[in-house]
């Protein structure tokens, strides 16, 4: 059976993900910093509760040791992401942003990723064919941002545009370094989810469509894409 963990994923687009995986006979870990939210999450989805705040090297290092005694890992999704809206839902603009607002969405958007892959890639390495997917963004591409008269270019934050461009990179880097794996880098879409204040245009069964199909990749699938549910997308 293949194992799964999902960060994030005690509600919106991580759940639906899980959802999905379960259905399709996946054993699914529901990664959460909210012990009652994820374990509601997993028991009703008849999946695991692994407590993991990806922002916190005891909590993710705990999290891979509870993992690796139950058997191991297969497929990580880096789901688990921030923002950074204002309180009143707005996004903030440039001028608006400073060091710490950025800083605060890198450190759960990017940071984030890169603890989870260090602690959890010595189980990966034990599966037969492991899978990575990191949840990117349209707005990571800078082909799609340098475009006038488009939705990417009219967005005026920073910090989110800029960690989904870093993970990204790490999943270019990732990919490169460890072959036997399969990593890529996936945009759900604009989806209503609390992320996004449920502004998005999109459904979470709709984006989690994409995040489904690349974590269930196998040994000759891509590795170092970006993909939306149509195929690869521009950096």
């Amino acid at each position: 059976m293949t194992t799964t963990l999902i960060t994030g994923a005690n509600k919106g687009l991580g759940y639906e993900t899980a959802r999905r995986l379960v259905a399709v006979g996946h054993r699914v870990y529901i990664g959460s910093r909210d012990p009652g939210r994820g374990r509601r999450a997993a028991e009703g989805l008849g999946a695991r509760f692994v407590p993991l705040d990806v922002t916190d090297d005891a909590s993710v290092d705990a999290a891979a040791r509870a993992v690796e005694a139950d058997g191991g890992l297969d497929v990580l999704v880096n789901n688990a992401g921030v923002e950074g809206r204002l309180s009143g839902g707005g996004v903030r603009g440039a001028e608006e942003e400073t060091a710490d607002t950025v800083g605060a969405v890198l450190e759960t958007n990017v940071l984030g990723v890169v603890r989870v892959m260090h602690a959890f890639l010595p189980l990966l390495r034990r599966s037969p064919a492991p899978v990575v997917v990191n949840l990117s963004s349209g707005l990571a591409s800078m082909a799609r941002m340098t475009t006038p008269g488009t939705p990417f270019h009219a967005y005026p934050g920073i910090a989110y545009p800029l960690s989904k461009n870093a993970v990204n990179m790490l999943t270019v880097q990732y990919a490169k370094a460890l072959p036997q794996m399969r990593i890529n880098a996936v945009d759900p879409g604009y989806v209503r989810t609390d992320l996004n204040a449920n502004t998005g245009t999109a459904s979470v069964e709709e984006g989690a469509e994409v995040v489904v199909r690349l974590a269930q990749a196998g040994p000759d699938g891509p590795t170092g894409g970006y993909f939306d549910i149509d195929g690869a997308l521009p950096w």
